[in-house]
């Protein structure tokens, strides 16, 4: 049933994205009297799961969930209609209407994504605000991993900036590090620059799953689960955990560390409450966890926001998340780096999905994603909306029409390019599924 809720989740998530982003052709096919002959959620190759004549258009929805379609009269697109292109133009046809108007049909799904996802953003700003961790409130530094100390980063050590400009959130500061060259950090009173390779991004991408920097915390109790380990044997919110096994367990890390070598052992602990000293010892199973988080609700603040303030924040969240999807691209087309081997599509999204509803994840992927379908699109690939921009940006510039042979061409060769971008996208995550 989770696995199901999941798929649930992508599916509803890929409708809307799909539909708003071909009612972003449709409305200015309308408005400019251009003839819409289909409009498909999903594919419908050999035949719909439904589809219903109304007016001019047939509505229906496809059985492969791979994105959806609006057949637009006279124009050249994946459907390569050439009967229909043989025979004379019509005034309601596409091929029929200035440049300028066929320009707006091609660039009105892009346009719409882009709006989507300042929608989404700025709603999630006024709903909840912007929780995050300032950088410069981190009073014991960052906790590194094996892959942080192999990149140069240590205990303690405070982010100042990457690439000279300032991370000002805990949050962002991973991707800016992996799509960085180098970071300076505040290492005992003096800067230390860290250079960033190709060859560390590799590693770092091979170990997605694990952050390699964390904010570091005291080892001060914030959170104790119900039915745990830690609620049968008595310990409470603000409890301090000065030793675990009789070895120092000052930051959270250390307490987490023997707590994992302890699974199916004894956990020793020394811990202070209201001044009083306190040891206990605990078995833990194999298969159980203690059931404890760190306090770290004092470093988080949140700034909150007004409609009026939301609009500009979304928009300026919007902008920098298009920014870093042509970051990643450019990691991503960097053979060095290994980045193209967690390119992750539907399946990948499935895993990436809460096994429970949660409202405010859902709406960020979906902004997110409807981001990256923006500025996939507008790449200049033939069979995508970039590829018929830019046909047409070259029409308006040398006042010159592309023979129909020539669109015909590049509309192959672009279907050719996206059906084997598919098949390895598709590939890799099967593979990670493999791999576990």
């Amino acid at each position: 049933m989770e696995l199901l809720f999941r798929i649930g989740q992508v599916i509803l998530m890929l409708s809307i994205l799909v539909i708003l982003h071909e009612f972003g052709h449709y409305t200015p096919a309308k408005l400019f009297k251009i003839r819409v002959e289909k409009f498909f959620l999903f594919f419908d190759a050999k035949f719909a799961l439904f589809k219903t004549k109304i007016g001019e258009t047939v509505w229906g929805i496809g059985w492969l969930p791979l994105g959806g379609y609006v057949k637009i009269a006279g124009m050249i697109d994946e459907s390569m209609d050439r009967e229909q292109m043989a025979l004379p133009p019509k005034p309601w046809e596409f091929r029929s209407k200035p440049a300028w108007q066929r320009l707006i049909v091609m660039a009105g799904g892009v346009i719409v994504n882009f709006l989507l996802a300042w929608f989404v953003f700025s709603c999630l700003l006024v709903n909840n605000g912007d929780s995050y961790i300032p950088t410069e409130k981190l009073k014991y530094g960052i906790q590194v991993n094996e892959i942080g100390e192999t990149l140069g980063f240590k205990n303690g050590d405070k982010i100042l900036s990457v690439d000279g400009k300032a991370v000002k959130k805990m949050s962002t500061a991973v991707l800016e590090i992996i799509l960085g060259k180098q970071v300076t950090v505040l290492r005992d009173g003096q800067k230390k620059q860290i250079q960033i390779t190709d060859e560390n991004k590799e590693l770092l991408f091979s170990n997605l799953q694990t952050p390699f920097i964390t904010a570091r915390y005291k080892t001060i109790l914030g959170f104790i689960g119900e039915k745990t380990i830690a609620k049968s044997i008595g310990l409470a919110v603000g409890d301090v955990i000065h030793t675990a096994n009789n070895k120092p367990a000052t930051y959270w890390s250390e307490f987490a560390d023997q707590i994992k070598a302890s699974r199916g052992d004894t956990l020793k602990i020394g811990y202070t409450r209201n001044n009083q000293h306190f040891s206990k010892k605990i078995f833990i199973p194999k298969d159980s966890i203690l059931g404890v988080s760190p306090e770290r609700m004092d470093l988080i603040i949140t700034d909150e926001h007004t409609i009026a303030s939301a609009i500009p924040a979304g928009f300026t969240k919007t902008i920098q998340s298009l920014t870093d999807q042509v970051r990643q691209f450019k990691v991503i087309l960097n053979k060095k780096t290994g980045a193209y081997k967690q390119v992750k599509g539907p399946i990948g999204l499935v895993e990436q999905m809460p096994n429970k509803w949660n409202n405010t994840y859902f709406w960020t992927i979906l902004a997110t994603l409807s981001v990256w379908l923006a500025f996939v699109n507008l790449l200049p690939i033939p069979a995508l909306d970039g590829g018929h921009i830019m046909f047409l940006l070259y029409e308006i510039i040398s006042g010159k029409k592309p023979s129909q042979r020539i669109l015909e061409m590049g509309q192959m060769i672009g279907f050719f390019i996206i059906l084997t971008l598919m098949v390895f996208i598709f590939g890799n995550d099967i593979w990670n599924l493999i791999k576990g």
